[in-house]
């Protein structure tokens, strides 16, 4: 008897160890699966952020191909000067309406290239064109386009084709803006050099007559003396200084144009003359601003007809798309520069 309780006792001492034994295993394995879970979630986040990544990928390519507005720039193919500065800016007013405008810029140097760029922008697939040709023959090319059911928004030169939306500033303004600004300074009396550009066209022909008509108006006994020159510093400096040497005494030079302005300040300079108290000017050339602090015996203005009006032709191609409702035309109001005010039209990145 004694050697049976004996051997029940050494069984129960034995599972007791395996027991024991088995305690640890299992410990082991909790241990073991710990890890594998903090694997299989590790997995399990990098699987979510590339789906998350898949799924950003392909909004922005449904974005890319079902929403933004495709949207062509055509303009001439010049690196510098105010018509460059109009594809500068179609271009930064683009990449500000990045997230609803995909855009295609294309630069000519004739009628010829640019028609053929008309035919690009087709196949591109663009569902309007902002357009700023500078030569004769693009009516047609053009009204292919209004055909087709492409809308065109014609940026500052006249077109004449049905349909067409236009974007300009406001010539006969800048010339009116620029006689009250000669009177406000030099007073009602005086002489005023004025500087037409005949090879200009109407725009020269629009910026008279507002300058004209106001004089008139504010300043009836003050004597004009009218000369031709041209839109460029070169003609400006030549052509006045004739007019220099020509009239003793002159008040205020009516210039339509910044360029030409820049000119007339070197000829003046050059002449030693300290008689003229005003150059007026026309455009928006950052040169010519930053000149405006430096003369303080002479106010130098300019009546802005800036290349950045062309975000407005591109706004307009915008709301087209978007079904809104436009008016045919808009044209923009000058806005008056001066020393007073240039700094806040300032922009060193502007080829103009």
């Amino acid at each position: 008897m004694k050697k049976i309780l004996a051997l029940v006792l050494a069984l129960a001492l034995i599972m007791g160890c395996f027991a024991a034994c088995g305690g640890d295993n299992s410990s082991s394995e909790a241990g073991g699966t710990d890890s594998t879970s903090q694997s299989s979630a590790s997995e399990d986040s990098s699987s979510e952020k590339s789906s998350s990544e898949s799924s950003q990928e392909a909004s922005t390519t449904s974005t890319a191909d079902g929403e933004k507005f495709k949207i062509g720039i055509l303009a001439p193919a010049v690196t510098h000067g105010w018509v460059a500065g109009v594809a500068y800016y179609a271009e930064a007013r683009c990449k500000e309406l990045s997230d609803t405008v995909e855009y295609n810029l294309m630069t000519s140097n004739n009628a010829e290239e640019m028609t053929n760029q008309i035919d690009e922008l087709r196949t591109w697939g663009a569902q309007a064109v902002v357009a700023f040709p500078q030569w004769e023959g693009m009516e047609d090319p053009i009204k292919g386009l209004i055909d087709d059911g492409i809308p065109v928004v014609n940026f500052d030169i006249v077109i004449d084709v049905d349909g067409v939306y236009h974007v300009a500033g406001d010539n006969v303004d800048m010339g009116t803006q620029s006689a009250q600004y000669i009177v406000d300074k030099i007073g009602a009396t005086g002489k005023v050099a004025v500087l037409e550009v005949p090879s200009s066209g109407s725009v020269s022909e629009l910026r008279k007559k507002g300058f004209e008509d106001k004089i008139k108006e504010i300043a009836p006994d003050m004597e004009l003396l009218t000369y031709a020159t041209k839109f460029t510093r070169e003609d400006g400096l030549k052509d006045f200084a004739d007019v220099l040497a020509a009239n003793p005494q002159i008040d205020a030079v009516f210039s339509m144009d910044d360029e030409t302005s820049i000119g007339v300040l070197q000829a003046i300079e050059e002449a030693n003359r300290t008689d003229i108290k005003v150059v007026t000017g026309g455009g928006g050339c950052q040169e010519y601003f930053k000149m405006m602090p430096e003369n303080e015996n002479i106010w130098i203005q300019s009546a802005l007809y800036s290349p950045d009006m062309v975000m407005d032709a591109v706004d307009m191609a915008v709301s087209l798309l978007k079904g809104e409702t436009v008016d045919q035309e808009k044209i923009i109001p000058t806005t008056v520069v001066d020393r007073e005010n240039c700094a806040d039209h300032l922009d060193e990145k502007s080829p103009y």
